[in-house]
């Protein structure tokens, strides 16, 4: 396996924007990065979810992707778009009456499910990088466990930055809110783009 671009690929891909660091960030902005840390766990689970799907089932899914594409980039448009127009639209901090709502261990599972970022990633860097040089099971286990620990880093990565940053994201919140939802808008758009 060619390790460098490999490496590269997956970091840049890792930290970049996209739903789940876009939410690991809110999340540790509204809760601190104590009670948001169920919400990251369940990105983490559902991240290494799909880096096994995509191991395991890589080659049936292309078989069949121009079929499921589709239906895949609806489906991940529509629910970044609901995720901009909550963020747009949320309450102040201090009006929320439970500050958990979205942020569960299931609903970070649950995201990863829908997120086309991270399904696509997981198509792409098991199918580039792994499976032209080795298909075992233990290979495919090891890659995604790797995969999902990077992951794990970016997340943590972005909730700590919106821990740190917590009272100023604050002071802003409405400006902050409205940029995070234009973001998350971006990522829908540049589906179809």
């Amino acid at each position: 396996m060619p390790f460098i671009p490999f490496l590269s690929y997956v970091l840049v891909t890792s930290f970049t924007p996209g739903p789940n660091n876009i939410m690991s960030l809110d999340s540790a902005r509204r809760l601190g990065l104590k009670r948001a840390f169920p919400f990251l766990l369940g990105v983490t689970a559902g991240c290494f979810a799909i880096m096994l799907l995509a191991c395991y089932f890589n080659l049936a899914l292309y078989h069949f992707l121009p079929r499921v594409k589709i239906w895949m980039n609806v489906l991940g448009s529509l629910y970044m778009l609901y995720l901009a127009v909550k963020i747009a639209k949320s309450k102040s901090t201090s009006e929320d009456n439970d500050h958990n709502e979205g942020y569960s261990f299931k609903s970070g599972l649950l995201l990863q499910f829908i997120n086309l970022k991270i399904i696509l990633y997981g198509i792409t860097v098991i199918s580039t990088f792994v499976m032209p040089y080795d298909v075992s099971y233990m290979t495919m286990f090891t890659i995604s466990l790797l995969l999902t620990c990077i992951g794990f880093v970016a997340v943590m990565c972005w909730a700590i930055f919106g821990a740190m940053f917590q009272r100023f994201l604050n002071k802003y919140e409405r400006s902050f809110n409205i940029i995070m939802a234009l973001l998350l808008l971006y990522s829908a758009l540049s589906i179809w783009i």
